[in-house]
């Protein structure tokens, strides 16, 4: 019987030592979280809790398929035995909720662009909650981009007459939901972590449908077929680049996942700016500019402590 290829060899990497597969699928990954808003709003007439009840109940249609195609059922029922990690899951479900209700609510009602605002701030947020939550230590560069942040967050509350409520809601509820999957780390993959999380929500989401259709009526079947082919491939479109930043955060060291992460929120803010013509007075210009120098600020910061952490492993010795 002759020997299967071997599927060990490994990926091939730029001159650099970094994955091309890598970068591909993170690319791919953000760009796709990009494009969302256009999909979003051509699902129109949908409203925004149709829209995440939908994309909750086809995503576990989706990763269930998946598990069952893989065959990974047997490590998806060792998950379920574990409480904890079904309870973690269950309040990861309940914050990643809000997150897409919010983001959805952001795209339908055009806010495009402090949506875009929330993706900007979160790794921000994301450092701020290392401190409070975990009691980690900043140093004086991370602390002026935290600083810098919040100044910005002012500046952009006095130009819209009140907090930017959307962006806020939108970096704190997936800056914890990315502190709850970093406290379950590698024990869940992508596809069972939001296997679980939907599973949670799938009764939500059965009840909001049965309101929307008492109320003011469902829209799938009812706007055409390619509105029901989009609406349908809710779930496909949610999970896929998560599958995606699974894969190339297994292939990429974190520094260039810290890079690449700002595609998504870029993207999104030309598609408010360019494509739906959302307004740019001096006022939000400001605030974008020191939410964009705190990131700065905070690249900077990231690249002396790689730069650091690489001189470290050269002198240790072999």
């Amino acid at each position: 019987m002759s020997s299967a290829p071997s599927t060990d060899a490994p990926a091939r990497v730029r001159p650099d030592g970094v994955s091309r597969a890598g970068l591909a699928y993170a690319i791919s990954a953000y760009g796709l979280w990009g494009f969302l808003p256009v999909y979003f709003i051509a699902l129109a007439p949908s409203g925004p809790i149709e829209i995440v009840a939908m994309r909750i109940l086809l995503s576990l249609v989706f990763c269930a398929i998946l598990i069952a195609v893989t065959r990974t059922w047997r490590a998806f029922r060792a998950l379920l035995r574990d409480r904890r990690v079904v309870l973690t899951m269950g309040l990861a479900g309940v914050l990643i909720f809000a997150n897409w209700l919010t983001y959805v609510f952001a795209t339908l009602s055009g806010q495009v662009v402090e949506a875009a605002l929330g993706y900007f701030i979160n790794p921000i947020v994301t450092v701020f909650l290392g401190v409070i939550v975990l009691r980690e230590r900043l140093n004086a560069v991370q602390w002026t981009a935290v600083g810098i942040s919040i100044v910005a967050v002012v500046v952009l509350a006095v130009g819209y007459g009140q907090m930017p409520w959307i962006a806020l809601v939108l970096a704190f509820s997936f800056g914890f939901y990315g502190l709850i999957k970093k406290r379950v780390g590698h024990r869940v993959d992508a596809v069972s972590g939001l296997t679980l999380e939907t599973a949670w929500l799938a009764p939500v989401a059965a009840i909001l449908l049965v309101v929307v259709a008492s109320t003011t009526g469902l829209t799938i079947g009812t706007a055409g077929a390619w509105h029901t082919v989009l609406l349908l491939s809710a779930g496909a479109v949610t999970a896929i680049p998560l599958l995606l930043f699974a894969a190339a955060s297994r292939r990429l060291p974190l520094i260039y996942m810290g890079f690449i992460q700002y595609f998504a929120p870029f993207i999104q803010f030309l598609v408010g700016v360019v494509v739906l013509g959302e307004p740019m007075p001096p006022e939000r210009w400001a605030g974008f500019g020191l939410v964009w120098l705190a990131l700065v600020v905070l690249t900077f910061d990231l690249l002396r402590g790689a730069r650091a952490a690489r001189r470290a492993a050269a002198l240790e010795p072999v």
